[in-house]
Protein backbone atom coordinates (compact mmCIF):
# COMPACT_ATOMS: atom_id res chain seq x y z
CA UNK A 1 0.00 0.00 0.00
CA UNK A 2 0.85 3.51 -0.83
CA UNK A 3 0.92 6.70 0.88
CA UNK A 4 -2.58 6.49 2.45
CA UNK A 5 -3.18 10.84 3.39
CA UNK A 6 -2.87 13.21 1.12
CA UNK A 7 -3.64 16.68 1.71
CA UNK A 8 -7.22 16.60 2.70
CA UNK A 9 -7.69 12.86 4.31
CA UNK A 10 -6.84 9.22 2.31
CA UNK A 11 -8.02 9.77 -1.30
CA UNK A 12 -8.13 7.35 -4.05
CA UNK A 13 -10.45 5.86 -6.98
CA UNK A 14 -12.80 4.45 -5.29
CA UNK A 15 -12.89 0.29 -4.96
CA UNK A 16 -9.13 0.29 -7.14
CA UNK A 17 -7.34 2.97 -4.54
CA UNK A 18 -9.24 3.14 -1.73
CA UNK A 19 -11.13 0.07 -1.24
CA UNK A 20 -13.13 -1.62 1.35
CA UNK A 21 -10.58 -3.61 3.23
CA UNK A 22 -8.55 -0.17 4.00
CA UNK A 23 -11.78 1.92 4.67
CA UNK A 24 -12.54 -1.17 7.50
CA UNK A 25 -9.18 -0.58 8.90
CA UNK A 26 -9.79 3.24 9.54
CA UNK A 27 -12.84 2.20 10.90
CA UNK A 28 -10.52 0.20 13.23
CA UNK A 29 -8.12 2.96 13.59
CA UNK A 30 -10.92 5.70 13.83
CA UNK A 31 -12.04 4.49 17.39
CA UNK A 32 -7.91 3.54 18.53
CA UNK A 33 -6.37 6.55 17.39
CA UNK A 34 -9.94 8.75 17.95
CA UNK A 35 -12.47 7.55 20.07
CA UNK A 36 -15.62 5.39 20.76
CA UNK A 37 -18.36 7.14 19.48
CA UNK A 38 -17.58 8.65 15.98
CA UNK A 39 -20.24 10.70 13.49
CA UNK A 40 -20.05 9.44 9.72
CA UNK A 41 -21.47 11.61 6.66
CA UNK A 42 -20.88 11.39 2.96
CA UNK A 43 -21.50 12.89 -0.38
CA UNK A 44 -23.58 11.69 -3.01
CA UNK A 45 -21.27 9.51 -4.43
CA UNK A 46 -22.18 6.03 -5.71
CA UNK A 47 -19.68 4.33 -3.67
CA UNK A 48 -20.18 6.13 -1.11
CA UNK A 49 -22.42 3.21 0.83
CA UNK A 50 -19.60 0.98 0.13
CA UNK A 51 -16.81 2.96 1.71
CA UNK A 52 -19.02 3.79 4.53
CA UNK A 53 -20.67 0.69 5.20
CA UNK A 54 -17.15 -1.09 5.74
CA UNK A 55 -15.37 1.90 7.61
CA UNK A 56 -18.50 1.58 9.63
CA UNK A 57 -17.75 -2.26 10.18
CA UNK A 58 -14.63 -1.95 10.74
CA UNK A 59 -15.22 0.79 13.40
CA UNK A 60 -18.49 -1.54 15.14
CA UNK A 61 -15.56 -4.53 15.02
CA UNK A 62 -13.64 -2.54 17.95
CA UNK A 63 -16.33 -1.55 19.67
CA UNK A 64 -17.13 1.85 18.21
CA UNK A 65 -20.69 3.30 18.38
CA UNK A 66 -21.68 5.08 14.77
CA UNK A 67 -23.74 7.90 14.47
CA UNK A 68 -24.88 7.91 11.02
CA UNK A 69 -25.58 11.31 9.05
CA UNK A 70 -26.45 10.38 5.49
CA UNK A 71 -25.83 12.59 2.79
CA UNK A 72 -24.59 15.76 4.32
CA UNK A 73 -22.07 18.27 3.46
CA UNK A 74 -18.53 18.26 5.59
CA UNK A 75 -19.15 21.00 7.51
CA UNK A 76 -21.96 19.99 8.85
CA UNK A 77 -20.04 16.66 10.08
CA UNK A 78 -17.14 19.03 11.99
CA UNK A 79 -20.00 21.25 13.37
CA UNK A 80 -21.94 17.80 14.72
CA UNK A 81 -19.13 16.50 15.82
CA UNK A 82 -19.05 18.94 18.61
CA UNK A 83 -22.88 19.11 18.68
CA UNK A 84 -23.24 15.19 19.18
CA UNK A 85 -19.98 15.01 21.83
CA UNK A 86 -18.64 12.80 19.69
CA UNK A 87 -14.80 11.84 19.83
CA UNK A 88 -14.36 12.03 15.67
CA UNK A 89 -16.08 12.59 12.81
CA UNK A 90 -15.29 11.48 9.42
CA UNK A 91 -16.51 12.63 5.83
CA UNK A 92 -16.97 10.21 2.93
CA UNK A 93 -16.44 12.32 -0.07
CA UNK A 94 -13.49 13.13 -2.44
CA UNK A 95 -14.49 16.65 -2.48
CA UNK A 96 -14.21 18.31 -6.01
CA UNK A 97 -12.86 15.56 -7.65
CA UNK A 98 -14.55 13.24 -10.28
CA UNK A 99 -17.22 11.07 -9.29
CA UNK A 100 -14.90 7.70 -9.62
CA UNK A 101 -13.03 9.16 -6.65
CA UNK A 102 -13.93 9.04 -2.88
CA UNK A 103 -11.98 9.87 -0.23
CA UNK A 104 -11.85 9.20 4.06
CA UNK A 105 -11.08 12.74 5.98
CA UNK A 106 -10.94 12.95 9.57
CA UNK A 107 -12.33 15.68 12.46
CA UNK A 108 -11.18 15.38 15.48
CA UNK A 109 -13.77 15.81 18.91
CA UNK A 110 -13.61 19.58 17.99
CA UNK A 111 -13.95 19.38 14.68
CA UNK A 112 -10.71 19.93 13.30
CA UNK A 113 -8.69 18.07 11.04
CA UNK A 114 -6.11 16.17 12.69
CA UNK A 115 -2.42 16.79 13.00
CA UNK A 116 -0.36 15.30 10.82
CA UNK A 117 1.45 13.15 13.18
CA UNK A 118 -1.90 11.43 14.21
CA UNK A 119 -2.76 11.24 10.32
CA UNK A 120 0.91 9.05 10.35
CA UNK A 121 0.08 7.01 12.97
CA UNK A 122 -3.34 6.28 11.52
CA UNK A 123 -1.43 5.00 8.12
CA UNK A 124 0.76 3.03 10.09
CA UNK A 125 -1.76 1.22 12.00
CA UNK A 126 -3.58 0.67 9.06
CA UNK A 127 -0.53 -0.46 6.93
CA UNK A 128 -0.14 -2.70 9.80
CA UNK A 129 -3.39 -4.06 9.37
CA UNK A 130 -5.28 -2.74 11.89
CA UNK A 131 -7.00 -4.64 15.20
CA UNK A 132 -5.42 -8.47 15.98
CA UNK A 133 -7.46 -10.77 16.42
CA UNK A 134 -7.29 -10.79 20.23
CA UNK A 135 -8.26 -7.52 20.45
CA UNK A 136 -11.23 -7.82 18.91
CA UNK A 137 -14.51 -7.62 21.39
CA UNK A 138 -17.23 -9.89 21.44
CA UNK A 139 -20.97 -10.51 22.29
CA UNK A 140 -22.68 -7.22 23.94
CA UNK A 141 -18.94 -5.61 23.26
CA UNK A 142 -19.29 -5.10 19.17
CA UNK A 143 -20.29 -1.66 18.10
CA UNK A 144 -23.37 -0.39 16.61
CA UNK A 145 -25.21 2.30 13.89
CA UNK A 146 -27.32 4.63 15.58
CA UNK A 147 -28.83 7.14 12.74
CA UNK A 148 -29.32 10.68 13.18
CA UNK A 149 -32.85 12.11 12.91
CA UNK A 150 -32.63 15.03 10.38
CA UNK A 151 -28.92 15.83 10.79
CA UNK A 152 -28.85 18.47 7.89
CA UNK A 153 -31.77 20.01 9.52
CA UNK A 154 -29.38 20.78 12.98
CA UNK A 155 -26.87 22.11 9.91
CA UNK A 156 -29.27 24.25 7.97
CA UNK A 157 -30.53 25.38 11.69
CA UNK A 158 -27.44 26.60 12.55
CA UNK A 159 -26.35 28.85 9.77
CA UNK A 160 -29.50 30.21 10.41
CA UNK A 161 -29.31 31.27 13.79
CA UNK A 162 -26.06 33.33 12.85
CA UNK A 163 -27.39 35.28 9.80
CA UNK A 164 -30.61 36.14 12.26
CA UNK A 165 -28.40 36.67 15.10
CA UNK A 166 -27.01 39.65 12.79
CA UNK A 167 -30.91 41.16 11.77
CA UNK A 168 -30.39 40.12 8.38
CA UNK A 169 -33.40 38.80 6.10
CA UNK A 170 -32.40 37.86 2.52
CA UNK A 171 -36.03 39.00 1.40
CA UNK A 172 -35.61 40.95 -2.48
CA UNK A 173 -32.07 38.98 -3.11
CA UNK A 174 -33.09 36.77 -6.28
CA UNK A 175 -30.33 33.74 -6.37
CA UNK A 176 -28.73 31.32 -8.88
CA UNK A 177 -27.82 27.69 -7.10
CA UNK A 178 -25.88 25.19 -8.21
CA UNK A 179 -25.27 22.08 -5.64
CA UNK A 180 -22.88 20.00 -7.93
CA UNK A 181 -25.48 16.73 -7.58
CA UNK A 182 -23.94 16.98 -4.42
CA UNK A 183 -24.19 17.27 -0.86
CA UNK A 184 -25.87 20.54 -0.71
CA UNK A 185 -28.65 19.39 -2.81
CA UNK A 186 -30.18 19.04 0.94
CA UNK A 187 -29.47 22.40 2.80
CA UNK A 188 -28.61 25.57 0.91
CA UNK A 189 -31.53 26.32 -1.00
CA UNK A 190 -33.57 25.54 1.83
CA UNK A 191 -31.32 27.61 4.04
CA UNK A 192 -31.13 30.21 1.52
CA UNK A 193 -35.11 30.26 1.28
CA UNK A 194 -35.98 30.37 4.86
CA UNK A 195 -33.50 33.37 5.22
CA UNK A 196 -36.22 35.14 2.60
CA UNK A 197 -34.40 34.56 -0.93
CA UNK A 198 -35.59 33.79 -4.22
CA UNK A 199 -33.65 30.81 -4.87
CA UNK A 200 -33.43 28.80 -8.17
CA UNK A 201 -31.61 25.87 -8.11
CA UNK A 202 -30.04 23.49 -10.64
CA UNK A 203 -28.42 20.08 -10.03
CA UNK A 204 -30.01 19.33 -6.59
CA UNK A 205 -30.64 15.79 -8.60
CA UNK A 206 -28.04 12.76 -8.08
CA UNK A 207 -27.75 9.22 -9.19
CA UNK A 208 -24.15 8.64 -7.89
CA UNK A 209 -22.30 9.10 -10.72
CA UNK A 210 -22.56 12.86 -11.93
CA UNK A 211 -21.39 14.83 -8.93
CA UNK A 212 -18.73 17.76 -10.17
CA UNK A 213 -19.67 16.87 -13.86
CA UNK A 214 -19.57 20.18 -15.73
CA UNK A 215 -21.08 21.82 -12.95
CA UNK A 216 -20.63 23.52 -9.29
CA UNK A 217 -17.52 25.48 -8.47
CA UNK A 218 -15.20 23.82 -11.20
CA UNK A 219 -17.50 24.65 -13.79
CA UNK A 220 -18.96 28.15 -13.66
CA UNK A 221 -20.86 28.05 -16.76
CA UNK A 222 -24.04 26.74 -16.49
CA UNK A 223 -24.70 28.99 -13.11
CA UNK A 224 -23.79 31.83 -15.51
CA UNK A 225 -26.16 30.71 -17.85
CA UNK A 226 -28.66 30.74 -14.96
CA UNK A 227 -28.20 33.99 -13.79
CA UNK A 228 -28.62 35.47 -17.36
CA UNK A 229 -31.64 33.61 -17.77
CA UNK A 230 -33.73 34.57 -14.51
CA UNK A 231 -31.92 37.95 -13.89
CA UNK A 232 -30.27 36.74 -10.90
CA UNK A 233 -28.71 39.26 -8.23
CA UNK A 234 -25.99 36.75 -7.41
CA UNK A 235 -25.09 33.15 -8.29
CA UNK A 236 -23.59 30.64 -5.98
CA UNK A 237 -21.74 26.98 -6.48
CA UNK A 238 -20.41 24.49 -4.38
CA UNK A 239 -18.61 21.90 -4.98
CA UNK A 240 -19.62 18.07 -4.71
CA UNK A 241 -19.02 18.55 -0.59
CA UNK A 242 -19.71 22.04 -0.05
CA UNK A 243 -17.02 23.36 1.78
CA UNK A 244 -16.45 25.97 -0.90
CA UNK A 245 -18.25 27.96 -2.44
CA UNK A 246 -17.68 30.44 -5.54
CA UNK A 247 -20.06 32.81 -6.84
CA UNK A 248 -20.91 34.95 -10.34
CA UNK A 249 -22.19 38.38 -10.15
CA UNK A 250 -25.31 39.68 -12.04
CA UNK A 251 -23.16 40.23 -15.13
CA UNK A 252 -21.58 36.57 -15.11
CA UNK A 253 -18.08 37.55 -13.45
CA UNK A 254 -16.42 35.51 -11.36
CA UNK A 255 -16.24 36.28 -7.59
CA UNK A 256 -13.53 34.41 -6.21
CA UNK A 257 -12.23 33.44 -2.76
CA UNK A 258 -9.90 35.97 -2.25
CA UNK A 259 -12.73 38.75 -3.53
CA UNK A 260 -15.50 37.49 -0.79
CA UNK A 261 -12.67 37.35 2.20
CA UNK A 262 -11.68 40.72 1.12
CA UNK A 263 -15.09 42.07 1.66
CA UNK A 264 -15.99 39.84 4.61
CA UNK A 265 -12.60 41.03 6.19
CA UNK A 266 -13.38 44.81 5.40
CA UNK A 267 -17.00 44.58 6.80
CA UNK A 268 -16.18 42.70 10.53
CA UNK A 269 -13.49 45.86 10.91
CA UNK A 270 -15.89 48.21 10.39
CA UNK A 271 -17.92 46.11 13.31
CA UNK A 272 -15.23 46.00 15.44
CA UNK A 273 -15.26 41.87 15.15
CA UNK A 274 -12.09 41.03 13.13
CA UNK A 275 -9.73 40.14 16.06
CA UNK A 276 -5.73 41.13 16.14
CA UNK A 277 -6.83 42.93 12.94
CA UNK A 278 -5.53 40.15 10.88
CA UNK A 279 -6.75 38.00 8.08
CA UNK A 280 -5.36 34.42 7.01
CA UNK A 281 -4.58 33.12 3.60
CA UNK A 282 -1.70 31.22 1.73
CA UNK A 283 0.92 32.53 -0.79
CA UNK A 284 -1.03 32.02 -3.63
CA UNK A 285 -3.77 34.70 -2.76
CA UNK A 286 -4.00 37.40 -5.42
CA UNK A 287 -1.79 40.68 -5.29
CA UNK A 288 -4.95 42.67 -5.53
CA UNK A 289 -6.33 40.96 -1.96
CA UNK A 290 -2.75 42.04 -0.75
CA UNK A 291 -3.49 45.83 -1.87
CA UNK A 292 -7.13 45.70 -0.57
CA UNK A 293 -5.92 44.36 2.66
CA UNK A 294 -3.45 47.17 2.89
CA UNK A 295 -5.63 49.77 1.60
CA UNK A 296 -8.54 49.00 4.35
CA UNK A 297 -5.28 48.59 7.50
CA UNK A 298 -5.58 45.16 7.59
CA UNK A 299 -2.63 43.05 8.23
CA UNK A 300 -2.30 39.70 6.00
CA UNK A 301 -0.81 36.66 7.23
CA UNK A 302 0.00 34.32 4.63
CA UNK A 303 0.51 30.89 5.47
CA UNK A 304 1.66 27.80 2.81
CA UNK A 305 -1.07 26.36 0.55
CA UNK A 306 -3.92 24.46 2.20
CA UNK A 307 -6.70 25.40 3.74
CA UNK A 308 -5.04 22.93 7.21
CA UNK A 309 -2.40 25.98 7.25
CA UNK A 310 -4.71 28.59 7.21
CA UNK A 311 -6.75 26.91 10.37
CA UNK A 312 -3.46 26.48 11.86
CA UNK A 313 -2.49 30.17 11.72
CA UNK A 314 -6.24 30.71 12.83
CA UNK A 315 -6.13 29.13 15.75
CA UNK A 316 -3.09 30.06 17.11
CA UNK A 317 -3.14 33.54 16.44
CA UNK A 318 -6.64 33.72 17.81
CA UNK A 319 -7.92 35.41 14.21
CA UNK A 320 -11.48 35.15 13.25
CA UNK A 321 -11.31 34.99 9.61
CA UNK A 322 -9.24 33.31 6.69
CA UNK A 323 -9.85 31.70 3.78
CA UNK A 324 -8.08 30.30 -0.10
CA UNK A 325 -8.92 31.70 -3.64
CA UNK A 326 -10.71 28.68 -4.43
CA UNK A 327 -13.65 29.10 -2.47
CA UNK A 328 -12.50 27.85 1.57
CA UNK A 329 -13.38 30.29 3.65
CA UNK A 330 -13.46 29.62 7.18
CA UNK A 331 -15.29 31.85 10.08
CA UNK A 332 -13.38 30.17 13.32
CA UNK A 333 -16.47 31.90 15.02
CA UNK A 334 -19.12 29.41 13.99
CA UNK A 335 -17.38 26.12 12.52
CA UNK A 336 -14.09 24.52 12.20
CA UNK A 337 -13.59 24.03 8.37
CA UNK A 338 -14.81 25.66 5.55
CA UNK A 339 -18.26 26.26 5.11
CA UNK A 340 -19.49 26.83 1.82
CA UNK A 341 -23.36 27.69 2.80
CA UNK A 342 -21.95 29.91 5.74
CA UNK A 343 -19.67 31.63 3.53
CA UNK A 344 -22.55 32.31 1.33
CA UNK A 345 -24.82 33.45 3.89
CA UNK A 346 -21.94 35.82 5.71
CA UNK A 347 -21.14 37.00 1.95
CA UNK A 348 -24.98 38.06 1.44
CA UNK A 349 -25.15 39.48 5.17
CA UNK A 350 -22.33 42.03 3.83
CA UNK A 351 -24.13 43.29 0.57
CA UNK A 352 -27.09 43.29 2.59
CA UNK A 353 -25.66 45.56 5.28
CA UNK A 354 -23.74 47.90 3.08
CA UNK A 355 -26.81 48.22 1.09
CA UNK A 356 -24.93 47.62 -2.19
CA UNK A 357 -24.62 44.91 -5.01
CA UNK A 358 -22.59 42.17 -4.69
CA UNK A 359 -19.94 43.39 -8.07
CA UNK A 360 -19.72 46.75 -5.72
CA UNK A 361 -19.15 44.75 -2.42
CA UNK A 362 -16.76 42.42 -4.33
CA UNK A 363 -14.51 45.37 -6.31
CA UNK A 364 -13.28 46.13 -2.77
CA UNK A 365 -10.62 44.09 -4.18
CA UNK A 366 -9.19 44.35 -7.53
CA UNK A 367 -7.90 40.99 -8.47
CA UNK A 368 -4.49 41.20 -10.67
CA UNK A 369 -4.04 39.12 -13.66
CA UNK A 370 -2.45 36.06 -12.95
CA UNK A 371 -0.33 33.36 -14.80
CA UNK A 372 0.82 29.93 -14.23
CA UNK A 373 2.63 27.73 -15.68
CA UNK A 374 3.63 24.01 -14.70
CA UNK A 375 7.02 22.87 -15.71
CA UNK A 376 7.28 18.91 -15.50
CA UNK A 377 10.92 18.07 -13.78
CA UNK A 378 12.92 15.50 -12.84
CA UNK A 379 13.76 16.19 -9.48
CA UNK A 380 11.52 19.01 -7.90
CA UNK A 381 13.18 19.45 -5.01
CA UNK A 382 16.17 20.27 -6.81
CA UNK A 383 14.51 23.69 -6.99
CA UNK A 384 15.72 25.01 -3.74
CA UNK A 385 19.02 27.17 -3.78
CA UNK A 386 19.67 26.49 -8.12
CA UNK A 387 20.89 30.05 -8.80
CA UNK A 388 20.20 30.32 -12.05
CA UNK A 389 16.60 30.19 -11.51
CA UNK A 390 16.91 32.68 -8.19
CA UNK A 391 18.64 35.07 -10.38
CA UNK A 392 15.23 34.45 -12.86
CA UNK A 393 12.87 35.21 -10.08
CA UNK A 394 14.91 38.34 -8.85
CA UNK A 395 14.94 39.82 -11.89
CA UNK A 396 11.34 39.66 -12.67
CA UNK A 397 10.65 40.38 -9.23
CA UNK A 398 12.59 44.08 -9.44
CA UNK A 399 11.11 44.02 -12.62
CA UNK A 400 7.60 44.18 -11.36
CA UNK A 401 7.98 46.23 -8.90
CA UNK A 402 4.87 46.73 -6.17
CA UNK A 403 2.80 45.67 -8.85
CA UNK A 404 3.65 42.25 -9.25
CA UNK A 405 4.61 39.46 -7.88
CA UNK A 406 6.36 36.09 -8.68
CA UNK A 407 5.80 32.99 -6.41
CA UNK A 408 7.78 29.59 -7.96
CA UNK A 409 7.09 26.50 -5.55
CA UNK A 410 7.25 22.74 -6.01
CA UNK A 411 3.69 21.09 -6.42
CA UNK A 412 3.13 19.06 -3.12
CA UNK A 413 1.53 16.21 -5.43
CA UNK A 414 3.21 16.10 -8.97
CA UNK A 415 6.62 15.89 -10.36
CA UNK A 416 5.82 19.94 -11.42
CA UNK A 417 7.52 23.38 -10.36
CA UNK A 418 4.65 26.01 -10.54
CA UNK A 419 5.60 29.32 -11.96
CA UNK A 420 2.85 31.85 -10.86
CA UNK A 421 3.68 35.77 -11.78
CA UNK A 422 1.00 38.71 -10.93
CA UNK A 423 1.01 41.91 -12.92
CA UNK A 424 -1.05 45.03 -13.57
CA UNK A 425 -1.93 43.36 -17.26
CA UNK A 426 -1.91 40.21 -18.62
CA UNK A 427 0.89 40.59 -21.46
CA UNK A 428 3.34 41.79 -18.27
CA UNK A 429 2.48 38.36 -16.46
CA UNK A 430 2.54 35.96 -19.31
CA UNK A 431 5.92 37.42 -19.86
CA UNK A 432 7.69 37.13 -16.85
CA UNK A 433 6.20 33.74 -16.05
CA UNK A 434 7.31 32.35 -19.38
CA UNK A 435 10.74 33.40 -18.85
CA UNK A 436 10.89 32.17 -15.82
CA UNK A 437 9.70 29.03 -16.98
CA UNK A 438 12.23 28.73 -19.53
CA UNK A 439 15.02 28.36 -17.47
CA UNK A 440 13.16 26.28 -15.10
CA UNK A 441 13.27 23.79 -18.19
CA UNK A 442 16.28 24.42 -19.14
CA UNK A 443 17.81 23.64 -15.76
CA UNK A 444 15.47 20.96 -14.20
CA UNK A 445 13.22 19.96 -17.08
CA UNK A 446 12.52 16.35 -18.31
Amino acid sequence: MGKLFGTDGARGIANTELTGEVAYRLGQAAVRFLGSTLVIGKDTRLSGDMLEAAFSAGAMSAGGTILALGIIPTPAVALLTRVLHADGGIVISASHNPPEHNGIKFFDEGGFKLPLTLESQIEEYVEKGGLLADERPAGDDVGVVIPVDDATGLYVDHIIRIISNQGISFDGFKIALDAAHGASSLTSAEALRRLGADVTVINDDFNGTDINVACGSTHLEPLRQLVADIGADIGIAHDGDADRVLFVDADGNEIDGDMVEAACAIDLKARGELSGNTVVSTVMCNLGFMHAMRAAGIDVLQTAVGDRHVLEAMRAGGFVLGGEQSGHTIFLEHNSTGDGLLTACQFLSVCRRAGETPAHVASAMTRFPQELINVRVVDKQALKGNAAIDQAIKEASCALGDDGRVLVRPSGTEPLVRVMVEAADDSRALMHAQAIADVVQRELGI
